[in-house]
């Protein structure tokens, strides 16, 4: 990382997330249709959930993606999550860090189909595409769910199903109820049927729209050092955990959880002594 670092930061990075089976893959593979025409070289992170049983994991996504794997100036590489909540890989990040290093102009991260809360992906993306397919809630589904608040850009797909419209008409009341600065990017909705290829020049152009704000306002520099403060922390973080035996079996640990289930110790106490290692 020391070597690969200095090469890093000039790729755009766009993170794809949303509810399982609205069509992601999908959208990735038009994206890169799209994108590849215009003569970029891509890279792709495809993060699929591990099985919590026998910590395997498909690593499906690039089945969706087929077109694209005799392309030399595409990158797929499938991440298994490993356990890791927020719809992401623990190694994501340096696996971004290497393909930006490595020249790619474009890196597209599409999360494991995720909930209300796994917005991991808004603190890693430049752009981030929430997706949404009719048929997965009412409107009231759509206003509390906290992911569709890192969106940079709402993609609505399989918009030539039943209920696409009332999906649109959800979300700009959403947006219409939403606070924003005259300064700030009102998050765009862009119906596709990326099946179809429906729809991706205009997502192209509204996440193109979406990078010229960032750089004129200046977002981008903040956005992308908020990246590496998460990065930095995450990493720190798992190296205390190993430094202090936060791992089941170690026997400090297990001592102070045995007191602490006793009722002899408070956690804060516990968690005091831990980290100064008596």
């Amino acid at each position: 990382m020391k070597l690969v670092a200095p090469m890093a930061g000039k790729a755009q990075v766009l993170g794809l997330t949303g509810s399982p089976g609205v069509g992601k893959s999908t959208v990735s593979g038009s994206l890169i249709r799209w994108y590849r025409d215009q003569g970029l070289r891509i890279g792709v992170l495809a993060v699929d959930p591990s099985s919590p049983f026998s910590g395997g994991a498909l690593l499906g996504d690039r089945i969706r993606m087929q077109e694209h794997a005799t392309d030399d100036q595409v990158f797929i590489r499938s991440m298994a999550s490993r356990g890791h909540l927020g719809g992401l890989s623990w190694a994501t990040p340096q696996a971004l860090r290497i393909l930006d290093a490595a020249g790619f102009d474009l890196v597209l991260i599409e999360t494991v189909g995720v909930g209300q809360a796994e917005v991991e992906i808004a603190s890693l993306a430049d752009t981030a595409l929430v997706v949404i397919a009719p048929g997965l809630g009412d409107s009231i589904q759509a206003a509390k769910a906290g992911i569709l608040e890192i969106a940079d850009v709402f993609v609505v797909n399989k918009s030539d199903r039943p209920g696409a419209q009332e999906v649109v008409r959800d979300l700009r009341t959403m947006l219409a109820m939403a606070r924003y600065d005259a300064a700030d990017f009102k998050p765009p909705i862009v119906s596709t049927v990326a099946s179809a290829g429906q729809g991706i020049e205009d997502l192209a152009a509204a996440i193109g729209r979406h990078r010229d704000w960032l750089d004129a306002s200046g977002r981008l520099a903040s956005r992308r050092q908020a990246r590496a403060r998460e990065e930095i922390s995450a990493i720190a973080l798992a190296a205390l955990q190993q430094r202090t035996g936060g791992l089941p079996g170690e026997s400090q640990l297990d001592e102070l959880a045995s007191r602490v289930a006793a009722g002899d110790l408070d956690p804060y106490a516990a968690a005091d002594e831990l980290l100064a290692g008596r």
